[in-house]
């Protein structure tokens, strides 16, 4: 494949810094991270935002998270169509292989992905309504959330609502997997919602009973 090119590099130099403190310093544990195979306790289902962190956040290191990421932190409904579905793909090998304790769905502020969903919404985004914008499509799967938001005149509340809404469209949709729903009623499996404030740091957790984000 002709297009494919030699890392730049600052990353070649970056990697070469890592394997000879990092990785020298902790080899017997990434050898036994290989031999013992991966057992984590939770997956994460993320925004690709490259502003958001998730091992950071949390402290994590290696081996601790299964972790996805897509636009928006979006879990699509269950749709055993046949299709590509890389999400779907991501949930059912953790929940069904790596038998993993706890999902949670982690949204975010400043979205893009979510203000293009509300952009969409209000007409503003003619690109993401043609068929062939697959940004546009994933974006769908936030759109009912819309009738929720659409009243709010503050634009940092309206958008900072769909963000959390976000969350809760996709938790609303693992539900939708027989797997999910199963791990769920048996007590092997917890879902959780989060939604994460960039600038200020802080974090908040969803609260099914009352529908309200809590301050962590």
């Amino acid at each position: 494949m002709s297009t494919a090119r030699p890392l730049p590099q600052y990353l070649v130099q970056r990697y070469h810094g890592w394997k000879a403190t990092t990785y020298k310093e902790n080899q017997a544990w990434y050898r036994r991270l290989v031999s013992g195979g991966q057992h984590p306790r939770a997956m994460v289902i993320s925004c690709c935002d490259s502003r958001v962190h998730v091992t950071s956040i949390f402290g994590a290191d290696q081996g601790e998270f299964f972790i996805h990421r897509n636009i928006a932190n979006l879990v699509p409904p269950y749709e055993p169509d046949g299709d590509h579905h890389g999400t779907s793909a991501a949930v059912e090998y953790a929940v069904t292989v790596l038998g993993v304790a706890h999902l949670i769905v982690l949204g975010h502020s400043q979205c893009g992905g979510v203000q293009g969903c509300l952009d969409m919404c209000q007409g503003k985004a003619p690109q993401l309504e043609v068929k062939e914008s697959f940004v546009g499509r994933w974006m769908d799967i936030l759109k009912p959330k819309f009738e929720l938001v659409k009243d709010i005149e503050d634009g940092a509340q309206q958008i900072r609502t769909l963000e959390q809404f976000a969350v809760v469209a996709s938790l609303e949709n693992l539900m939708t997997f027989p797997f999910v729903k199963q791990a769920v009623d048996e007590g092997q499996l917890t879902l959780h919602g989060l939604w994460t404030d960039i600038g200020e740091g802080g974090l908040a957790w969803y609260e099914g009973d009352t529908g309200k984000f809590i301050p962590v």
